[in-house]
């Protein structure tokens, strides 16, 4: 079945009522038989509720995944990942991570017990030095933040399961829509909802799938309810209702950025642009391999006059909006290093970008009269 159909019916069960909309069920708690029985599988609303439960059964589908877990926000489905492992077990990652992400694996799971290298996921041969015996994870983000490097998703799997690990592969920039990183070999997608998913800037949430439900996943599951990283039924009432337009908003988004990324791959001002769908781009075979869809919205590119002409474009720009996060129907620009802190390690004159739905022209004439 295609994903635009996916989209629309997947975890719309047919109501009592004969509602076509779900119902919005915000019940802490479900009531009981004399003998302790719940007839409609639902005991308490950090355990599971409708709205989480219709969710995740569309997430599964749309990833192809055997299970989906939701989370109250992407850095929570991460660390729901991370707490399946164990004190003295080594994780790898990629040197270009969110910057959430690397903050969580380095304070909190480091101290926690857990070993972690970060790695060019690139270079698949550093990959495999950076193996050990302890190696149980490995955690692949393909298109990267902020870089857009492209890591192959079938070489990590082979690598990871040759040496008795798992690949987890965040696929917030790309989406089902454009790649399936549980039909190349991985064992989780993992997602921040709030991105596409959501795609209206509205809403924070996470989400685990995994290819299969095992022993692993059930821990990732149980780390939901016991940490009470769940999703609030709102929020999962809006996801769902947002996720019957990801096709068409990732691939709208995705040709306006594709068009802005060769209009700043030609402008005198910009040194380079980080964007797989350029033929320059060092991941670009990969990514027309394994990302058949479409190369996202996502980009980002070096201001040529450095630091301060990169903070002067985004105080000069008037259509996007400077501010953090990505994947909604506005389109938002900011300087990444400043947003990520002092000990970033991303350079000076990066400016990252998230191209919404506003008409490509404007978008690219708002750059220009930045750039100016």
């Amino acid at each position: 079945m295609h994903i635009e159909t996916l989209a629309v019916h997947a975890g719309h069960a047919p109501e009592a009522s004969g509602a076509v909309a779900p119902s919005m069920v915000p019940s802490t708690t479900f009531a009981r038989e004399p003998d302790g029985s719940q007839p409609a599988g639902y005991k308490y609303g950090r355990m599971d509720n409708p709205n989480r439960r219709a969710l995740e059964a569309c997430l599964a589908q749309l990833e192809g995944g055997a299970e989906a877990i939701a989370f109250s926000a992407g850095v929570a489905a991460c660390a729901a990942v991370l707490s399946a492992l164990r004190p003295g077990d080594h994780l790898l990652a990629p040197l270009d991570v969110y910057v959430g992400n690397r903050l969580l694996m380095n304070e909190e799971f480091k101290a926690w017990g857990l070993a972690v290298d970060f790695v060019d996921f690139t270079d698949l041969d550093a990959v495999r030095r950076a193996l050990r015996p302890q190696t149980k994870l490995l955690w692949a983000e393909t298109p990267s933040n902020p870089l857009m490097q492209i890591e192959d998703i079938a070489a990590l799997a082979d690598i990871a399961h040759r040496g008795g690990a798992r690949l987890a592969v965040d696929n917030t920039f790309a989406t089902p829509v454009l790649q399936h990183p549980l039909a190349l070999g991985a064992d989780y997608a993992v997602h921040s909802s709030s991105k596409y998913f959501g795609g209206h800037s509205d809403v924070i949430g996470g989400a685990v799938i995994a290819a299969r439900d095992d022993a692993y996943t059930q821990r990732v599951r149980l780390h939901q309810s016991t940490a009470g990283s769940i999703p609030a039924p709102f929020d999962c009432w809006m996801l769902l209702r947002s996720i019957s337009t990801l096709p068409l908003r990732v691939r709208a988004q995705t040709a306006s950025a594709d068009a802005i990324a060769r209009f700043l791959d030609a402008h005198p001002g910009v040194s380079k642009v980080h964007y797989p769908g350029l033929s320059t781009h060092p991941g670009h075979a990969l990514a027309a391999r394994q990302m058949p869809g479409g190369y996202g919205a996502m980009l980002s590119f070096h201001v040529a006059a450095g630091r301060e002409a990169a903070l002067q474009l985004v105080s000069r720009v008037r259509l996007f909006t400077r501010a953090t996060s990505l994947g909604g129907v506005e389109s938002l620009i900011e300087h990444r290093a400043s947003s990520e802190g002092p000990d970033s390690p991303t350079p000076q004159d990066l400016i990252r970008a998230s191209i919404g739905l506003e008409h490509v022209d404007d978008l690219i004439d708002d750059l220009r009269q930045a750039l100016a």
